[in-house]
């Protein structure tokens, strides 16, 4: 790959974007103008052939039994802890390094989330440390595939097997990874999922679903997604409404058959930026892996705010995942005032995400990796 001086100038005229939701809306815009107009003209506004089409085909791409549509990530998560059992009195173990729906989620119910610090060589939870955050008010463990790297679940399930736990796996950034081989999606209990936009499979909104390979739980969520009712006015437990809409199962589904592709795009990049950003003082990145979505590519640097101003000034997009962790946030902080976790506090002043999906072009990807290389020599 290589690019001209003349070709940096003309790039440098406009702004690479850390992320553009709308390209995959232009690549495949007939396609899902057309499902959209279906569902509209369908009449069918709530549930139908549109929901359970997409649920039937994403359950088959990641290689779980069932799939259960939701309208949101958090809402995946709260339902599935309700499904499990989950309530007041209970604590639930969480990653201190993720975005704060996962917290949420369990508080939602009345539990309390009980975090474990980051692993030091990488971004998920450190899984040697779960042992001792573990209670005799310990239900379970949520884990989470951060930034698409793939946690290791057989020894997260040895912990959770050893303390009478289940697995609840948050993977909201994780739409086609694998774990040794088959893709994440019913390794544990409960397998949570966000289609939110920026996602590598996103709605035009929000939207979420539940994967399982067990029946039982599949039935559970459901039901508490549908106001507690398996059907119209006969309500068995106290529900909520919580269902994936058609329109956004209709986009979705289009979207779903060019996922491997995008995919594929996202890692092509991933190995460019490794080998090229390779060897360069004040930057640690990610270990090249094709297990992993590449939702994103996540550096890690003690110069960051330099590299910050630079990329601007450059017009390059940059992304910080994430900037304040939540034991530093606001419900949760006077909690966690002496709680160590200080690799992720680490963490929240070194990471900076670099640009990386299908929307960016050779050029681009090369520009990028010029100018950090000009800010670290």
């Amino acid at each position: 790959m290589f690019v001209t001086t003349e070709s940096f100038r003309n790039l440098s005229k406009n702004t690479i974007p850390f992320l553009d939701v709308g390209y995959t809306y232009r690549t495949v815009q007939d396609e899902i103008d057309a499902a959209v107009s279906r569902v509209l003209q369908s009449g069918q506004y709530i549930g139908g052939d549109e929901v359970s089409l997409f649920e039937s085909r994403f359950a088959q791409f990641v290689e779980a039994s069932h799939c259960v549509g939701v309208a949101n990530g958090l809402d995946a998560i709260t339902l599935s802890l309700r499904a499990l059992g989950v309530g007041p009195g209970d604590e639930v173990i969480v990653p201190s390094h993720t975005f704060i729906a996962t917290w949420l989620a369990v508080s939602e119910t009345g539990a309390t989330p009980v975090p474990v610090d980051t692993a030091p060589n990488g971004f998920n939870l450190d899984i040697d440390r779960i042992p001792s955050a573990i209670t005799p008010r310990t239900r379970g463990i949520i884990v989470v595939h951060l930034y698409g790297v793939p946690v290791d679940l057989d020894k997260v399930a040895d912990v959770a097997r050893n303390h009478g736990l289940w697995v609840i796996e948050d993977a909201a950034q994780a739409h086609g990874a694998r774990y040794k081989g088959r893709r994440i999606g019913a390794h544990s209990a409960l397998t949570t999922w966000s289609f939110y936009p920026g996602k590598n499979l996103g709605a035009f909104g929000d939207a979420g679903a539940i994967t399982t390979d067990d029946a039982q739980l599949a039935d559970a969520v459901r039901l508490m997604g549908n106001y507690g009712a398996a059907q119209k006015y006969e309500h068995k437990v106290l529900g909520v409404n919580s269902r994936l809409d058609p329109l956004q199962a209709a986009v979705l589904d289009v979207k779903l058959r060019y996922l491997e592709s995008w995919n594929q795009r996202r890692s092509d990049i991933a190995r460019t930026y490794c080998e090229q950003l390779a060897g360069i003082d004040d930057l640690e990145l990610p270990l090249f892996s094709g297990n992993n979505s590449w939702h994103l590519f996540v550096i890690r640097s003690n110069k960051r705010d330099a590299l910050r101003m630079k990329l601007e000034q450059s017009g390059i997009g940059y992304g910080v995942h994430y900037p304040k962790p939540p034991h530093r946030q606001v419900p949760y902080r006077d909690g966690h005032s002496k709680t160590d976790m200080s690799v992720t506090d680490r963490l929240s002043t070194e990471v900076l995400s670099l640009p990386i999906g299908p929307h960016l072009d050779d050029e681009s990807v090369e520009y990028v990796i010029h100018h950090l290389r000009q800010t670290l020599k």
